[in-house]
C-alpha cells in the first residue's frame, strides 16, 4: 500500500505557523539520538538554557525548554502558578487570551476577562481600571497576538502590574525571535513561547523562563500542582544543576535542532534577526498595496511577523488558500473566530521572513486576484 508520506513535498510556509525550517536545523535534528542523562546532552541542554536566557533578555536561572508546544508552555505557567480560587485578570483581544482564560477556568480560578477588539491592541487605560479593581494573584497578556497580527503594550502593562504586587505572565510564542522580548525590563514572572515561529524550529518545545518571585509562589504552593508532567519542581532538577533527575525522556533530537536554530539566531544577531523581520515585513506592505489589497491592523500595533489582510469583498477566502498551496506550494492562514472569511493570515517568521519569499507570494496572489 502507498504511504501518504509520497504526498509531502516542499511547501512555502507563509501562514500563521510554523515556518520554514533551515537545512542547518534539519541536519541538527538527525544527529545521533543518545541518552538523555548523558553528559554530552546536559552540555547541550546547558548551552540551549543558555541561549534562551540572551534571547529573553532575562537572567532567570529557571529559564528551560519544555517538552510541548507553546500551548504546553502556557498550561504549564498557570498550572504551577494558581491554584483553585485564585482570582486571575486576562487582557484579550484575540484567540490566545481566550484559551488562557479558558484554561484558567479549567484549574478553578475566578478569572475576569477585559475584551478589547479584535484587530485592535490592549489599551493601558482600561487596563489600568481593571488592575486596580481587585486583588489578583496573576495577569495575563498575549505580546503578539497571532490570531490578528496585534502587538499589545506588555512593557507599559508590565509597570502597571508591578505596583498591584500580582503575577505577570506574558505569551511571546509569535514575538520570540521576531521582535524584541525584555522579560526582566517588563517585570514579567513567567513566559513562554513555541519553537516553530519565528525561531524556525519544527514543532514540540515550548522555550519558558520564570522569575525568582514565581518561584517562591511555586514553593509556598498550599497544593500539590495539579499536572506532573508540566511541574516546574520535578522539572526544574531535571534541567539544573550538578547532579540531574530523571523526570521524563527529552526528546532529544528536538532539543539538537532548538541548539540550532538559536545558535544561527545569535550568529546573525538578534537586532539583525529582528530588523530582518520588519524590512519583510515593510516589502510586504508595499507590494501588498500594488495589488490594491490593504493590511487590516493600524500601522503602530502591527507584528512584522504576522500580517493581517483585509480580504476584498467578493473574494472566495478559502478558494485562494486552496490555489495558492495545490498551483503555487505556498501556505497562507485564514482568519478565526469573528475575522473568519475578513483576514488572512500572512506569516514572515524566522527564516521565512526575506523579500524573495515575498515576491513569490505576491506573484501567485497576483495571478489569482
Amino acid at each position: 500500500m502507498k504511504s501518504a508520506m509520497h504526498l509531502v513535498s516542499q511547501t512555502l510556509l507563509m501562514g500563521p505557523g510554523p515556518s520554514n525550517v533551515s537545512e542547518g536545523v534539519m541536519r541538527a535534528l538527525g544527529r545521533p539520538t543518545i541518552g538523555h542523562l548523558d553528559p554530552r546532552f546536559i552540555a547541550v541542554m546547558d548551552e540551549v538554557t543558555s541561549m534562551l536566557r540572551t534571547l529573553f533578555g532575562t537572567e532567570n536561572e529557571l529559564t528551560i525548554p519544555l517538552s510541548g508546544t507553546g500551548s504546553a508552555g502556557m498550561e504549564a505557567c498557570f498550572v504551577n502558578l494558581i491554584e483553585p480560587g485564585d482570582r486571575v485578570l486576562i487582557l484579550q483581544n484575540g484567540v490566545f487570551g481566550v484559551r488562557m482564560a479558558d484554561v484558567a477556568a479549567r484549574l478553578g480560578a475566578e478569572v475576569d476577562v477585559v475584551e478589547f477588539e479584535w484587530g485592535r491592541p490592549v489599551t493601558v487605560a482600561r487596563a489600568e481600571e481593571a488592575l486596580f479593581g481587585a486583588d489578583y494573584r496573576l495577569v495575563g497578556i498575549v505580546h503578539a497576538e497571532t490570531s490578528t497580527g496585534v502587538k499589545n503594550p506588555v512593557q507599559e502593562i508590565g509597570n502597571l502590574v508591578r505596583e498591584t504586587g500580582a503575577l505577570y505572565l506574558v505569551d511571546t510564542v509569535t514575538s520570540l525571535g521576531g521582535i524584541p522580548v525584555d522579560v526582566d525590563q517588563w517585570a514579567a514572572d513567567a513566559v513562554y513561547s513555541g519553537t516553530q515561529k519565528c525561531l524556525s524550529c519544527p514543532p514540540g518545545l515550548a522555550p519558558a523562563a520564570f522569575s525568582a518571585r514565581a518561584q517562591a509562589v511555586l514553593r509556598h504552593r498550599s497544593s500539590k500542582v495539579p499536572n506532573w508532567y508540566l511541574d516546574l519542581s520535578l522539572l526544574s532538577s531535571y534541567w539544573e544543576g550538578a547532579k540531574r533527575a530523571y523526570h521524563h525522556t527529552a526528546p532529544i533530537n528536538m532539543v539538537y535542532a532548538l541548539h540550532a536554530a538559536l545558535s544561527g539566531l545569535l550568529e546573525e544577531g538578534v537586532e539583525e534577526v529582528h530588523a530582518r523581520h520588519c524590512d519583510a515585513h515593510n516589502y510586504l506592505s508595499d507590494q501588498l498595496e500594488k495589488l490594491n489589497l490593504d493590511l487590516f491592523v493600524e500601522p503602530g500595533a502591527r507584528l512584522p511577523m504576522l500580517n493581517a489582510v483585509a480580504i476584498p469583498s467578493g473574494v472566495d477566502d478559502a478558494a485562494v488558500r486552496s490555489r495558492l498551496l495545490s498551483d503555487f506550494g505556498i501556505e497562507i492562514g485564514a482568519g478565526l473566530g469573528p475575522l473568519a472569511g475578513k483576514i488572512w493570515r500572512i506569516g514572515l517568521m524566522g527564516h521565512t521572513a526575506r523579500r524573495a519569499n515575498v515576491d513569490r507570494l505576491i506573484a501567485a496572489l497576483g495571478k489569482l486576484l
